[in-house]
């Protein structure tokens, strides 16, 4: 007796006769996982090749800003006072400052531009927004570290400077300055493709917040009330625990890791809230 079709299962199309068969396809949660690494990979290889490999000197220049601030603040400095704020180096107490400040810098600024750099991109479903975001930070932060290692060790190998190192305050100094950027980094690129004169406002304002940030002073050293303005600057929490690491005497009792690192979480909640939300209406202007 046969079934008939209400009885019997549902019957899945054939291949044609003689084509291929298809290949089992994967969960699309298995896809995604493995496909995100991939991705942000590409998108870095791509960004490296593009940043530092199409001017001369590529990476060079890259490692010669943070040196060429450092030597023009030694030269002067030096010049009108004997010995720096704290300790006797001046190259390593400028670098101290220099670096979180230019590394804070160059990631809250390439994070703003990287939904704009990746646009073409993005059309593809592989690739997402938060692709794209996590590609720049990644990449970011490797040539951060590097530059760091490459100065910092330079300047204690040519000056034969004996610090007694914390390794544990650097890293920390480190991962604050990434959260901040990224949290500054991620609210810009939301503000740069909605309000396009933000991009102007972001650049003009950071320029007195060298100033402001303790690259060349001591915080302590600034009298009230004017200190207290000072501490709601949270790049200048990030050079505070630099010099922190570098200097086994400076103690740094103002600086607080929580108040970045809440900021920073907060800034980036709303960035992703916003972009979530707007980031293909963003794409289309």
């Amino acid at each position: 007796m046969t079934a008939t079709t209400t009885d019997a299962a549902p019957l899945r199309a054939r291949p044609p006769r003689g084509a291929a068969p298809r290949p089992p396809q994967k969960p699309r949660a298995f896809r995604r996982r493995f496909g995100t690494p991939r991705t942000v990979i590409a998108l870095m290889l791509r960004e490296m090749s593009s940043t530092y490999g199409r001017s001369p000197g590529g990476f060079l220049w890259v490692l010669l800003e943070p040196i060429a601030g450092i030597a023009l603040l030694t030269a002067v400095f030096s010049m009108a006072l004997r010995t720096p704020a704290l300790g006797s180096n001046f190259p390593l107490f400028y670098a101290t400052g220099v670096l979180p400040y230019l590394s804070f810098l160059g990631l809250a600024g390439k994070l703003g531009l990287s939904l704009r750099f990746s646009r073409h991109l993005l059309a593809y479903p592989t690739v997402t927004w938060v692709d794209a975001l996590l590609a720049r930070t990644i990449l970011n932060a490797l040539v951060d570290v590097l530059v760091a290692v490459l100065v910092f060790g330079g300047i204690l190998l040519i000056f034969d400077v004996r610090v007694i190192v914390d390794a544990g305050a650097i890293a920390l100094a480190a991962t604050m300055g990434l959260a901040l950027a990224f949290g500054v980094g991620t609210m810009n690129c939301f503000l740069f493709m909605r309000f396009p004169a933000w991009q102007l406002v972001f650049g003009i304002a950071m320029r007195p917040m060298f100033f402001v940030s303790g690259i060349f002073f001591l915080l302590e050293s600034v009298p009230m009330p004017f200190r207290d303005w000072l501490w709601w600057n949270p790049i200048a929490h990030l050079v505070g625990m630099m010099r922190r690491g570098f200097y086994a005497s400076y103690e740094a009792p103002w600086v607080s890791p929580l108040y970045v690192f809440g900021l920073s979480a907060a800034l980036c909640a709303m960035a992703m809230l916003l972009l979530r939300r707007n980031y293909q209406d963003l794409l289309t202007r």
